[in-house]
């Protein structure tokens, strides 16, 4: 059976994202909704990967948007486990932005998103089997 810190490391999850025209907002940067949107989706597959069970988005906490996404960069998401309850876990995400012709990169976006584990008829269950 894999321990907590190695179902945390198998479940960190990656997506790589381009920015396009049609995602920013009138700065042309990345549309602070969209970010949230893709921020809920890889933290959701990495709390589905850890678990293995059926989860839904309880709570976020404090997102800090650091620095401005521009359209024409590539973002990747970045998704680990860094908490876990009995029926809950708690993902933290960072997205990195990096231009498309250079290898400049840092942080522009970084929140937390936690999860409970349900069962068919939506009521909590224990995160893990032991």
């Amino acid at each position: 059976m894999n321990t907590i810190e190695e179902l945390i490391k198998k479940s960190e999850t990656r997506i790589f994202k381009a920015v396009f025209p049609n995602t920013t907002n009138h700065y042309e940067t990345l549309f602070g909704g969209t970010a949230l949107q893709l921020m809920d989706e890889v933290s959701f597959i990495c709390a589905t990967r850890f678990s293995r069970k059926k989860v839904v988005t309880i709570s976020t906490d404090k997102i800090d948007f650091e620095k401005p996404i521009p359209a024409g960069t590539i973002i990747e998401l970045v998704a680990k486990v860094v908490e876990v309850g009995k029926t809950s876990c708690l993902v933290k995400v960072d997205i990195y932005k990096e231009e498309m012709y250079s290898y400049d990169r840092e942080i522009a976006v970084s929140g937390h998103f936690k999860f409970v584990a349900i069962d068919n008829n939506k009521k909590p269950v224990p995160i893990l089997d032991k």
